[in-house]
């Protein structure tokens, strides 16, 4: 290792000092929006100090699955289509991969899918485990996308349903009337991603203070942070930290 210059004689301590190929104005706070994500979270030269910073990993586009799907997924959609009577609208694909399911539905009509997967009798989808958002910057026009994770105590079933929206128009309806799990998890969707459930019962921050700027989530919030000090060093935040090209 090189050893540090500009030293001065100060007992031994050594004096932080710029490394050689450090770069302070890489550009962290955005992540490029490319087909291939380069690095973790997708930067690129941005102060990646994790050592994935030559991982690249390619998009996949999703496509709606051939019928039949196999197991009880072909029975699961059938029943659906069966009690639901604007389900051609609702649905916009069918998606199986890995061995789980997930119906593409469109964000207007995701509370009253909701209310037919837990009532329906051929369904009984009554447990809502998880609501979490994901942001496809570059992959989607509708970035936003929303995940709800059913499960079916009555049939030991899982199902995966999925809305997608836009950062322009990120609203889509609560499903707190049907699924009362869904509220604290809503809440937190809102707070990291800026996802506004209509129709929520108190949809304010869970997380942030209640008078913070921005989405934390978001794959295009700002990256820096603030200085951390431990045991008298300082740790800069990262779109200041070292970059390693």
């Amino acid at each position: 290792m090189t050893a540090p210059q500009d030293r001065k004689d100060d007992g031994g301590v050594p004096v932080p000092v710029t490394p050689a190929g450090a770069s302070t104005t890489a550009p962290a706070e955005y992540p490029p929006a490319s087909p291939a994500g380069r690095g973790m979270f997708g930067n690129q030269g941005s102060g990646d100090v994790s050592g994935f910073g030559g991982l690249v990993r390619q998009r996949q586009t999703i496509e709606d699955a051939p019928r039949p799907y196999g197991g009880y997924f072909d029975e699961v959609r059938d029943a659906l289509e069966e009690a639901y009577p604007h389900f051609a609208d609702a649905v916009e694909k069918v998606v199986v991969d890995r061995g789980e399911l997930t119906l593409h539905i469109r964000p207007e009509r995701i509370a009253e899918v909701c209310q037919v997967m837990r009532d329906d009798m051929a369904l009984r989808f009554e447990l809502c485990s998880s609501v979490s958002g994901v942001d496809y910057l570059g992959a989607d026009a509708r970035r936003l996308h929303v995940v709800y994770q059913l499960t079916s105590m009555t049939y030991r079933r899982t199902v995966r349903l999925e809305a997608a929206v836009s950062v322009e128009e990120p609203h889509l309806p609560s499903v707190t009337s049907v699924y009362p799990t869904a509220d604290w998890q809503e809440r937190e969707a809102y707070d990291m991603f800026g996802i506004v459930f209509d129709g929520h019962p108190n949809l304010t921050r869970i997380l942030m203070p209640d008078d913070w700027e921005g989405h934390p989530q978001r794959k295009d919030y700002p990256l820096g942070g603030v200085p951390v000090e431990y045991k008298g060093a300082v740790i800069p935040p990262p779109d200041r930290r070292r970059s390693y090209q």
